[in-house]
């Protein structure tokens, strides 16, 4: 979970530095399989870094006001699985040149950003100041302090936060942890006419919060299982004065959750009618056969499923000679 900046002046900070940060890191050794099963993760890692750079262009374009777009947010920790997202994508719609924008969270190098646009030809990106300017039309510090605050320190409220901030209108934000395989046609239609909110179906229920707690807030049924990895709204449909105020609510009774942003989806969702993308075609988490032999529209890669991902999925769509799975033990 994201935290905020350390200080040495707080007896907390000592203890999730010496203790609790040094057992988190070995928890996750443990489930990954161990120091020599990351290894070969980071070194597909690594691997899928350096064809990034040598992805050969396919334009895309800025988009123009009144369309849909297609909206990645990105920065130095995963600029190479979005470009990889979206030339996965390319690659089951040949010929189609998508409306596209990259919101930097500022950590991008310059190198990175030259190698999205040497990819990427046509596309916007947006970061720094200018993203402030955005964040103060749409959601002023005084009337949303929740948002503006926890968006800083929980990268994934930016989802929501930052993405309609910086191009209101009809946003597709895609995760950049995902693949396409088959042609979408749910994504193609709503980008074709975007009439109302689109999302995935999780692996397993994964809001963050009892959904009793959630059903005291929500104004209507509590859709089931959904995941935000593909998730499309219309700006002007989402209430942001609801958002403050029950983002307020979960932190100050329920605490902070890897999940808040997916619970705040659900809510928004709530009572709402909405497309909800079929767990089989759509896959969170696909098992290791189907990683190798893709039969589904897409995969999101969460969790465990992230080795077959930085090992094998991701060559697919290299521009390398060398672009089929890798079967490491």
């Amino acid at each position: 979970m994201p935290q905020p900046p350390f200080s040495w002046k707080r007896p907390g900070h000592w203890l999730y530095q010496l203790w609790y940060r040094p057992l988190a890191a070995m928890q996750r050794s443990r489930r990954e399989g161990g120091p020599l099963e990351q290894w070969k993760n980071h070194r597909g890692r690594q691997a899928m870094r350096t064809a990034a750079i040598r992805l050969p262009a396919m334009p895309v374009r800025s988009p123009q006001q009144g369309e849909p777009c297609l909206i990645f947010l990105t920065g130095h920790a995963y600029w190479e699985q979005s470009a990889f997202c979206l030339r996965s994508l390319q690659a089951q719609v040949p010929g189609r040149t998508w409306p596209v924008l990259f919101i930097d969270d500022g950590t991008l190098s310059p190198a990175q950003w030259r190698s999205l646009n040497s990819a990427f030809p046509g596309s916007s990106i947006v970061s720094g100041y200018s993203l402030q300017e955005m964040l103060d039309v749409l959601l002023p510090v005084n009337r949303f302090p929740t948002l503006r605050e926890h968006r800083r320190y929980f990268p994934l409220l930016r989802k929501l936060t930052d993405t309609h901030a910086a191009r209101p209108g009809s946003n597709l934000v895609l995760d950049a942890d995902m693949l396409f395989h088959r042609p979408p046609d749910e994504l193609l239609a709503w980008m074709d006419a975007p009439s109302l909110p689109m999302v995935m179906t999780d692996c397993q229920e994964s809001y963050g919060y009892a959904r009793s707690v959630l059903a005291t807030l929500a104004p209507g049924p509590i859709p089931e299982s959904i995941n935000t990895g593909i998730c499309g709204f219309e700006t002007s449909t989402i209430d942001w004065n609801d958002l403050e105020r029950w983002t307020r609510f979960l932190l100050a009774t329920q605490g902070s959750s890897y999940f808040l942003e997916q619970a705040l989806v659900a809510l928004l969702l709530s009572g709402r009618s909405h497309r909800q993308l079929s767990r089989d075609d759509y896959q969170v988490a696909p098992d290791p056969a189907e990683i190798l032999n893709p039969s589904a529209v897409l995969h999101h890669y969460v969790a465990l499923t992230k080795r077959g991902y930085f090992r094998h999925a991701w060559r697919r769509y290299s521009s390398s000679d060398d672009h089929m799975p890798h079967r490491d033990s």
